[in-house]
């Protein structure tokens, strides 16, 4: 399966735990309904922690991938 179009793309590499999850959270707010949020991390908590985020919020992650040492999340806004 392939990633779908981002509307929005935020790097947040070098962040530790908790903050792409605020940063994401802070994203996805200012997002309408049906958009899809990119997100690059380096945490290698972040995979886990994204599951755990759209499980609790209702988001979708509608892809998850690992590219040269980074994590890539597409999250698409409830």
């Amino acid at each position: 399966m392939s990633a779908p179009e981002a509307n929005l793309t935020v790097d947040l590499s070098g962040l530790n735990c908790p903050l792409p999850i605020l940063r994401a959270k802070k994203a996805l707010a200012d997002l309408p309904s049906g958009t899809v949020l990119q997100l690059i991390c380096t945490d290698p908590g972040t995979p886990s922690d994204f599951e755990a985020f759209c499980r609790q919020t209702g988001h979708a992650l509608s892809h998850q991938e690992q590219r040269e040492g980074k994590f890539l999340f597409w999250l698409t806004r409830r």
